[in-house]
């Protein structure tokens, strides 16, 4: 394993210091109680969606069971990153070791791909089910295990190689990484040597993995929107866009948070920034998730009922 040293190397560290939101002992307590709500509040809403899917056989369809699988992703997702933060809050060395840093920058960033991946997938099913309705059993019957499959496997080779590369370097200098989790710009301000490549690479991956989705979607549901519009009745267009709507509210929460991180000219945004943003994308959105899926999709609502004997 690599080990984090001073430019002089008079000692070593195995580990960085993960800032965090620097304030008082009183409102890092705050934070904790409002986030472990928020996590709390996450596992349930996504595990109900799971549960409502299993349980109800209406919802024995691709687009419902696409749905349960990615609220299953969604666990695991805010797992990467928030359970470290509340530990951070009331630590007092907020001290992570090398290993730990690199398994959480991997699953994070191996978890954030399966998303997008699973996303378009999502985007895919819903041109399906509008534009090739016929055909839909059939297409995405056999097809659903293969792309459940790919999603996850893509998902967690895409930045496998780069960040094996980047736990070999040598770190030097201070240790203090000014984020709440182990985020690769900090990170590689770290090393004793920068890398240029590295550094483009990772940059390159990462907007290949957020536009190439992106792309898929907005492709699908122009396609949608065509198909909608030829619809005669305003009953048939209401049924197509009540089943499109709950996952372009989704789309638009979670790209249009990571694409102002990672994307956008404007990406090098201060450090307090990078924070809030990071936040909303990897904490706050799978918490809304949830309730965006169960509030505008009637069929989730009726099961979500029936579930709770309403």
């Amino acid at each position: 394993m690599k080990i984090f040293t001073t430019p002089n190397n008079s000692n070593t560290i195995t580990g960085f210091m993960l800032l965090g939101f620097p304030c008082s002992r009183e409102v890092q307590i705050l934070l904790f109680v409002l986030f472990s709500v928020v996590y709390l509040l996450t596992l349930i809403g996504n595990s109900s969606i799971i549960c409502d899917v299993h349980w109800d056989q209406r919802l024995h369809t691709p687009m419902y069971i696409l749905l349960s699988n990615f609220s299953f992703l969604e666990i695991w997702y805010v797992t990467s990153t928030v359970p470290n933060m509340l530990a951070n809050f009331l630590s007092e060395t907020k001290i992570i070791s090398f290993s730990g840093c690199f398994l959480q920058f991997y699953f994070f960033f191996s978890l954030g791909s399966t998303e997008c991946f699973f996303l378009a997938v999502m985007a895919i099913d819903h041109y399906l089910a509008i534009c090739r309705p016929l055909h839909y059993p059939t297409i995405t019957t056999g097809r659903l295990c293969t792309n459940l499959v790919n999603c996850w496997v893509f998902g967690f080779l895409w930045f496998l190689i780069p960040i094996i590369i980047i736990s070999q370097m040598s770190f030097c200098g201070s240790r203090i990484i000014d984020h709440f989790l182990c985020d690769p710009d900090p990170l590689l301000a770290l090393t004793c040597k920068r890398s240029p490549v590295m550094e483009l690479v990772f940059s390159t991956l990462t907007s290949m993995v957020i536009i190439g989705p992106f792309l898929f979607m907005s492709g699908s549901y122009a396609l949608v929107l065509r198909a909608v519009l030829r619809v005669p009745s305003g009953a048939g267009r209401t049924k197509a866009f009540s089943t499109c709507g709950s996952h372009l509210t989704v789309v638009s929460l979670f790209y249009g948070t990571i694409m102002v991180m990672h994307v956008s000219p404007t990406s090098e945004n201060p450090a307090g920034m990078q924070k809030i943003i990071t936040l909303v994308y990897s904490a706050v959105t799978p918490l809304l998730n949830p309730f965006i899926y169960s509030l505008r999709n009637k069929d989730m609502k009726d099961a979500l009922k029936k579930a709770l004997g309403l």
